[in-house]
């Protein structure tokens, strides 16, 4: 033995000095007077562990780069671009697990105490377990999100609903882990049993809001991306439904945050439920002079010229007008035209309204303001 270290310093000198291998077992020889003999069981001993880990470490680090490489051509292709969030959920499990598996194989060729190489043991599993459960959790969550997408009458991944299968899984992976390391699970079971109550009385509103998001997401009443009118006037675009409130943004950039207990208690406008186009209406008015024959159809060709040049409009829809009643002081009609979605009715009226202003007045249409004529019936005045 003590010649085998001898001949590892011998090596580390020759590392360190430049010299070769032969010198320095010519230097121990002249020193010692004989030289030294090899063990080969104990190098064996010694090297074969290290070795086991790096090669298997080794492989962990290929595949992952290799994973790295797969997931830039999936996310380059249109067609496969959406299924890269499941080849990205093995980002960094196959490292763990490569090196959970070196040490595993490795352990039985190092002589270690009973109680150690146990307890090694009890990690390795327990780091295996948990980097198949948060693989599990990526993976659920993933599927749903390419689901979701392909499929528009599943139920949409929200925040909440990610959140509830991170909860799901990690509760399922924690309980096998424990009982996969010697630990029974049916006294934590009855204990958390016993405590769910206290904390459900605890945390009330907190768990009517979460009982009132899991409502909204299975209805799907409401869906991220949908834009939604509250009944005290508030709009905008359904951000996300989280643990706790429903995030709404409206067209100025502004976060709406509202609780979701309220949110499915209350009634709302959802424009975009089933399908995103909308039909908006603008009203004018004419005068009693005006030819109505001619109003529509220079109405209709604004209209029909709008939604063609015009961002946002359906250019395939045929706009249509009705004369809606006869005013005090003009005829009114209402013009209908058909938008890609609720926030392009802006831009659309917009350029409605000037553009039937300019050809009007070039087809001498008269558009009347309101007159009032105010009385003073005999005897009425104002005292000073």
């Amino acid at each position: 033995m003590g010649l085998f270290y001898i001949n590892c310093l011998g090596l580390l000198y020759c590392k360190l000095t430049q010299f070769s291998y032969l010198s320095n077992l010519l230097y121990i020889y002249v020193i010692f007077g004989k030289m030294p003999e090899f063990n080969l069981d104990l190098i064996l001993t010694i090297i074969s562990p290290i070795a086991i880990i790096l090669l298997i470490v080794l492989f962990g680090i290929f595949a992952e780069n290799r994973l790295k490489k797969l997931c830039d051509k999936f996310r380059n292709n249109e067609r496969l671009a959406p299924y890269t969030s499941i080849l990205e959920s093995f980002k960094g499990i196959l490292l763990i697990w490569s090196i959970a598996g070196a040490v595993g194989m490795a352990l039985p060729t190092i002589v270690l105490p009973s109680s150690l190489s146990v307890l090694i043991e009890k990690i390795l599993i327990a780091t295996a377990l948990g980097a198949a459960t948060l693989l599990a959790s990526r993976l659920a969550v993933s599927a749903v999100q390419v689901y979701s997408l392909r499929n528009e009458s599943t139920v949409p991944l929200t925040s909440l609903f990610e959140y509830l299968t991170k909860v799901l899984i990690f509760s399922i992976g924690f309980l096998i882990i424990i009982q996969s390391i010697g630990i029974q699970i049916t006294a934590l079971i009855t204990a958390f049993g016993v405590g769910s109550l206290s904390i459900g009385l605890a945390f009330q509103n907190t768990l009517s809001n979460l009982i009132s998001g899991v409502n909204i997401i299975v209805s799907r009443k409401i869906r991220p991306g949908d834009y939604i009118r509250l009944k005290d006037g508030e709009e905008g675009y359904v951000q996300d439904v989280e643990l706790k409130y429903t995030v709404i943004k409206d067209i100025y950039n502004n976060f709406i945050v509202i609780p979701n207990s309220q949110l499915i208690d209350a009634s709302f406008k959802n424009y975009t439920l089933e399908d995103e186009t909308i039909l908006l209406t603008i009203r004018v008015a004419v005068s009693y002079e005006s030819d109505l024959e001619k109003v529509e159809q220079v109405t209709l060709q604004v209209a029909k010229n709008i939604l063609e040049s015009i961002k946002g409009g359906d250019s395939e829809f045929q706009p249509f007008m009705r004369y809606e009643k006869f005013d005090y002081f003009a005829i009114n009609l209402v013009v209908y035209l058909q938008i890609k979605e609720y926030y392009d009715r802006f831009l659309i009226t917009h350029e409605f309204i000037k553009k039937l202003t300019k050809v009007y007045q070039q087809e001498n249409i008269k558009m009347p303001f309101p007159l009032k004529n105010n009385y003073l019936l005999k005897g009425d005045y104002i005292s000073e």
